[in-house]
C-alpha cells in the first residue's frame, strides 16, 4: 500500500509522502508539530480493533445504571469518551473488561443485549471512528435493582457476537467501597460532607477549598522534583502537546529540553521541572491539576489528586 500524510500547516493543507510502514505505524520525516493524518485511498470496508468502555452511575437510587461507549482501541478516542464522562454532573466508576475479540466495521451497526433482560436505550449504535463528535455516543443500561449480568454486543447484520463480558457486583461494589471510605476520611479531617453527583472535577476543587481552610500551608506547597517525576512517567506521547497548550511552552522550549540525549521521561521530567520553575510559588498541584485537567490522562489527574489528599 503507498501512503501519504495529510499535514495541516500555517499556509494550508500539503499531502507529504511517508517513508515506511507496518500494520500499525506510519513513518515520514516530520517538518513541524503541526496537526497531522494518515491517508489511503481505499474501497474496500475499513475494519478496527475495537473497545467497549463501560461506567457505572453512582447515585443514591437503589438501581443499576451504565453507560456503554463502543469506541476504537486507540488512545485519543478512548481518552475523547473520558473527557465527556468528566464533564458529567454525575459520578461515574469505570469498569474494566477486556477489547473486543472481534474487528469493527466502520459504517456497520451494532446492537448491545443484556443477560438478565435490561432496560438499554438506544437499541442500537452504528459505529464510526469518528473523534471530531463533541458528544460520544453510547448504551444506557438500566436494571431497578443491581445484580449480575452479561452484556454482549452483536453485529446487527450477520448476529455475530463481536464481545461479550459478565458484570459482577464486585466490578462496581469494591471501588464504591474504597470510595466510601476515602468519604469517610474525607469528612473526619475537614468535617465535611462530599456529594456524590459531583464531577470529578468539582470534587477536586472542593478538596482544594477544604486543605485551604484547615491547611493553607499544604495546599500553597510548590511540587517536588520526585512528585514531578512520577508524572512524567505516567504522561503519554502527546507530552510535547500537552506542553504547548496546556503548559504555554514554546516550540523552542520544547526542543531545548530535547537537544540533550536523554531518556523519554527526563525530557517530561524537564518540562514539568521548566512549568514549575515559572511559575515560582504557584507551581503546585492544584495549579498544576488546573492546567491539565482536559488533555492529561486520567492515571496523570488521579496522581495530582492524591497529591492533594497528602497531608
Amino acid at each position: 500500500m503507498a501512503f501519504n500524510v495529510f499535514h495541516f500547516k500555517s499556509n494550508g493543507p500539503e499531502f507529504e509522502r511517508s517513508v515506511d510502514h507496518s500494520t500499525t505505524h506510519i513513518k515520514w520525516h516530520v517538518s513541524s508539530l503541526s496537526p497531522v493524518g494518515p491517508v489511503i485511498k481505499n474501497y474496500n470496508p475499513v475494519h478496527y480493533h475495537g473497545v467497549v468502555i463501560l461506567y457505572k452511575v453512582v447515585h443514591e437510587h437503589p438501581s443499576l445504571k451504565l453507560r456503554v461507549y463502543v469506541a476504537s482501541n486507540n488512545s485519543s478516542f478512548i481518552k475523547d469518551v473520558s473527557k465527556t464522562v468528566r464533564r458529567s454532573i454525575n459520578k461515574f466508576i469505570k469498569i474494566e473488561k477486556p477489547p473486543c475479540h472481534k474487528l469493527l466495521q466502520g459504517g456497520k451497526k451494532y446492537k448491545l443485549m443484556s443477560d438478565p433482560e435490561a432496560e438499554i436505550t438506544p437499541e442500537e449504535i452504528q459505529f464510526d471512528d469518528d473523534s471530531t463528535l463533541p458528544e460520544k455516543p453510547f448504551f444506557e443500561v438500566f436494571l431497578e435493582q443491581p445484580m449480575e449480568l452479561t452484556l454482549s454486543l452483536m453485529d446487527l447484520e450477520s448476529e455475530e457476537t463481536v464481545w461479550k463480558a459478565k458484570l459482577r457486583e464486585s466490578d462496581w461494589i469494591l471501588h464504591n467501597q474504597n470510595d466510601n471510605k476515602l468519604k469517610r476520611s474525607t469528612k473526619s479531617t475537614r468535617r465535611r460532607k462530599s456529594s456524590t453527583s459531583l464531577s470529578e472535577d468539582e470534587l477536586c476543587n472542593k478538596r482544594v477549598k477544604g486543605n485551604d481552610a484547615t491547611d493553607g500551608i499544604k495546599a500553597r506547597t510548590v511540587l517536588t522534583d520526585p512528585q514531578l517525576m512520577d508524572l512524567a512517567k505516567k504522561m503519554g506521547k502527546d507530552w510535547k502537546v500537552i506542553g504547548i497548550q496546556c503548559l504555554k511552552l514554546s516550540i523552542e522550549d520544547i526542543e531545548q529540553i530535547t537537544a540533550k540525549e536523554e531518556d523519554v521521561n527526563m525530557y517530561k521530567f524537564m518540562m514539568l521541572r521548566k512549568w514549575r520553575d515559572s511559575e515560582q510559588n504557584n507551581g503546585t498541584a492544584q495549579s498544576l491539576y488546573e492546567c491539565l485537567k482536559c488533555e492529561a490522562s486520567y492515571e496523570v489527574l488521579e496522581i495530582l489528586k492524591d497529591f492533594l489528599e497528602q497531608r
